[in-house]
């Protein structure tokens, strides 16, 4: 099934039965379109949203969606939108649909972000609190953001990296698109590891890119398979996420790490390091950034703040050397001219106190308790299900037993108030079977327990 087809279904369900019907009338339960259609509840959720838009549909919160009261029958015709917009692009509401916000009384085994009892919220408040009463947060912010922030996200990266190569951005969404559209013309190619971040793949797409992916394994993208792809397709672009990957969580090998830039020096390629599982190392020591080992500025630094603390901190980074370094600062203030000040400085105040570090440790010491209940609950109730190694980072990866659809599993457990995602938008290209992606960042131990349960339920219930 495809999810991009199944979300046109539903609004068009949801159009022909709120035209058809009378003003107040109760329109299909989520449930009832997700079985329906064999669509995701966040699919689901966006297609009323869209109908809702268009004036077809009302939604009361807490009591589902009615039919609209509509004033003439032409009043809300925006149907000629769908000729003006032209072609659709596929894909885009991927990673809306992994933001979406689950309800209440759902249980989320899949989330980009930290449980909120994880996150320093009070350090934060204080943090911003102190930063608003500075009178200087609240003028104007140089475009590539405050030299404070940019030497010390400098000095984590190491190496040759210095705080005029920075440019912050306001989340490593907004950075992988600023590389993505400075490094890159409409239709030249990126490589990218397989699988890897869906966001990153759509941030590629919308710049215009062809996105070409390279496979990866337990100990990170394969060098021979990389070098065959950058002499096939002659790319100059390779996103990697060396520590952790999302999401399969592997970490690239030290033999490798050797290996993949001597192969992006060969080429003359940029490799953009995303760096976004800096702190959630949980087993071991981290290795290095890629970019500390990089003398003639092929790496091209991306790190985030969010993930790693909160996510309304939407503080992150480029950094790169040379005319790349500039391109992408000019390329930044074409999208937005500069990060919000008062945040700057509340970033500035946070990380340079002694509380980051302290969060840090309490922070891997609680994600190794959570990784180990989630993967002990698959091993009790869902034997078959096969869990990539994983040595920190949010997430399990899962490969799916034979015969079980990922996309069929992921509705059936929305059904049972548990919220998973499939494992196909993960891959830029067709995926080699069915997976998982299990989160264990969102929610305390005896959560984690219960909605795998749930889950067994679910695979149960596919299965027949």
């Amino acid at each position: 099934m495809n999810e991009d087809n199944a979300a046109v279904r539903v609004i068009e369900d949801l159009r022909a039965t709120a035209l058809a019907g009378r003003a107040g009338d109760r329109m299909p339960s989520v449930r009832e379109l997700m079985s329906r259609h064999r669509a995701s509840p966040a699919t689901v959720q966006q297609a009323i949203q869209r109908v809702a838009a268009e004036g077809l549909v009302e939604v009361r919160p807490g009591r589902g969606s009615y039919v609209a009261e509509r004033t003439s029958a032409t009043s809300h015709d925006l149907s000629w939108q769908a000729v003006a917009l032209g072609e659709g692009r596929p894909g885009e509401e991927l990673v809306a649909n992994l933001l979406a916000v689950p309800k209440p009384e759902a249980i989320p085994l899949s989330s980009g972000y930290l449980d909120p009892d994880l996150q320093p919220t009070e350090a934060l408040g204080l943090a911003l609190s102190r930063a608003a009463r500075r009178p200087a947060s609240w003028g104007r912010v140089p475009v590539e953001g405050r030299e404070e922030l940019r030497a010390w996200f400098a000095k984590e990266a190491g190496g040759e990296l210095r705080g005029g190569d920075m440019t912050v951005c306001a989340g490593a969404q907004e950075a992988l698109a600023t590389v993505f559209r400075g490094l890159g013309d409409r239709g030249d190619t990126v490589l990218v590891e397989s699988p890897t971040y869906l966001g990153a793949i759509a941030a590629a797409r919308d710049a215009g890119l062809k996105v070409v992916p390279v496979p990866a394994d337990s100990d990170g993208v394969r060098p021979d398979l990389l070098r065959a792809a950058f002499e096939r397709t002659g790319a100059r672009l390779f996103y990697c996420q060396p520590l952790h990957a999302n999401p399969h969580g592997a970490v690239l090998s030290d033999e490798r790490r050797v290996e993949v830039m001597r192969i992006v020096r060969a080429v003359g390629a940029f490799l953009v390091e995303d760096d976004w599982a800096r702190g959630f190392t949980i087993d071991g020591t981290a290795p290095p950034t890629l970019v500390s080992q990089d003398t003639d500025g092929h790496v091209v630094y991306v790190r985030s703040l969010t993930k790693v603390a909160a996510p309304g901190l939407r503080v992150a980074v480029i950094g790169a050397r040379g005319p790349a370094g500039i391109r992408l600062k000019n390329t930044r203030s074409k999208q937005d001219l500069y990060v919000a000040g008062p945040l700057q400085e509340a970033a500035i105040d946070f990380v340079t106190s002694p509380v980051w570090r302290r969060h840090l440790r309490t922070l891997q010491q609680s994600l190794r308790s959570r990784r180990d209940a989630l993967a002990r609950a698959i091993g009790e109730h869902l034997p078959d299900f096969e869990i990539a190694k994983s040595s920190g980072g949010l997430h399990l990866w899962t490969k799916l037993p034979g015969g079980v659809d990922d996309l069929e599993l992921t509705t059936a457990a929305a059904a049972r108030d548990v919220v998973v995602f499939p494992g196909r938008p993960w891959f830029a290209a067709e995926p080699p079977g069915s997976f998982l992606r299990l989160t264990y960042g969102g929610a305390p131990e005896h959560v984690l327990a219960e909605g795998v349960r749930r889950l067994a339920g679910a695979v149960s219930a596919v299965g027949r």
